[in-house]
């Protein structure tokens, strides 16, 4: 089996990458260590099968208008069953530049103005704003925590459910921030929640491959009959493979009448063809690159865990089950969430601050665990020197 590089760090300073650009706007004067640890793309080299894969590919094809094809239907498919033990058929595959796209297309589509959409806070963000821009209202169900451990007030949620203008649910899964991969009788009462009030069911699932050791990602596309027909299954290979430039996603909706109105909202829009193939080549032949991409992560996360346990024991840690994003909560420092954001960035630690994901997010941290561990070794230390400083003072 091949060894894959997850060490070397390629700086994207003028390569068009958002979050390296926004380090430097933040603070000019950077060190050579500064690294973001922010926006969910991987700080590693494209795996190699695709970056040759592609690479012959343009050497033989014009780069003309595209449309989907058999192959690459077989191949979402395959994935599905083999990696997530999913049956799906490929007519369900409505093809998208994106999953917050397609979510945003899906509020319209399924929804009319003034019917209200519920989410489970605080979470990721673009599902709030992929509902006030289009003009729908935002119902919140705030997720429980204890001890740095979240779990669904299922007692909340069925009472905004039930709410006659809730038509709508989009659901994190595997959660993103607090990293929960949701259990399979927790996903089935939300399900059944959602099917017994006439709520449709958007499941986001981009980070459905990145599961930690000892936990599985239940995928509603398991579910059965009427609750099956309730939901829309959102996929991507592209936080999987970090692949996400290329814009492509796959959204299997069962329901015909569902798929329809979906397809209409977005003009049955073909992806860039070089999407389509990056898709093709990621199912066929990554997945051991994935299989080490995990363990890299896995690795980084024990490293946070132990070195905050060991010298800022203060700092609580949401345990990493899924995805590739610690949620770190520093509620114990008492700061504003603006001078909490200020302490970081002049510590050189570009993080996502908490506040961004909604009620409940304030104080935390949520940091990108998807670079190599010198990476992840240097910004630990940063933070608990940060922290110690404040809680000198």
């Amino acid at each position: 089996m091949a060894v894959y590089d997850f060490e070397t760090v390629v700086p994207r300073f003028g390569t068009g990458s958002f979050k390296w650009e926004s380090m430097r706007q933040l603070k000019q004067d950077l060190s050579s260590e500064a690294v973001p640890l922010s926006v969910a793309d991987m700080e590693f080299a494209t795996p190699p099968e695709i970056a040759e894969g592609l690479k012959g590919f343009i050497d033989q094809m014009p780069l003309g208008y595209s449309g989907i094809f058999e192959d690459y239907k077989e191949q979402v498919v395959s994935w599905l069953k083999r990696r997530h033990g999913s049956h799906a058929e490929k007519e369900w595959i409505v093809e998208t530049d994106g999953v917050v796209p397609a979510i945003r297309q899906m509020v319209r589509a399924f929804t009319e103005k003034g019917d209200s959409v519920l989410i489970m806070t605080p979470v990721y963000y673009p599902f709030r704003s992929s509902v006030t821009a289009s003009g729908r209202n935002l119902v919140e169900s705030p997720l429980l925590e204890e001890n740095g451990v979240y779990s669904i007030n299922f007692d909340d949620l069925a009472s905004k459910a039930a709410r006659r203008d809730v038509k709508l649910m989009i659901l994190c899964s595997p959660h993103n921030p607090v990293g929960r991969v949701w259990k399979r009788e927790e996903l089935l009462k939300v399900s059944r929640i959602c099917l017994e009030n006439g709520v449709f069911l958007i499941s986001d699932e981009i980070h459905f491959d990145i599961v930690m050791p000892g936990f599985e990602h239940f995928s509603l596309l398991r579910l059965g009959g009427e609750e099956l027909l309730n939901t829309a299954v959102c996929t991507a290979p592209s936080k999987s493979f970090n692949l996400a430039g290329l814009q492509c996603a796959n959204i299997f909706i069962p329901d015909e009448a569902k798929r329809r109105a979906l397809k209409n909202e977005r003009d049955n829009n073909s992806l860039n063809i070089l999407a389509y193939q990056a898709c093709i080549l990621a199912y066929k032949y990554c997945e051991p690159w994935l299989e080490q991409m995990i363990s890299v992560v896995d690795r980084n996360r024990r490293l946070v865990e132990e070195t905050i346990s060991a010298s800022a024991p203060q700092i609580k840690l949401s345990p990493l089950e899924g995805t590739y994003l610690q949620w770190l909560d520093l509620r114990c420092l008492g700061l504003d969430v603006k001078d909490q954001e200020k302490l970081m960035i002049d510590h050189e630690l570009f993080f996502d601050e908490g506040y961004i994901f909604g009620d409940g997010g304030e104080g935390f941290e949520r940091i990108n665990l998807a670079v190599p561990t010198p990476v992840v070794r240097s910004a630990v230390d940063r933070l608990i020197k940060a922290v110690n400083e404040i809680q000198s003072h």
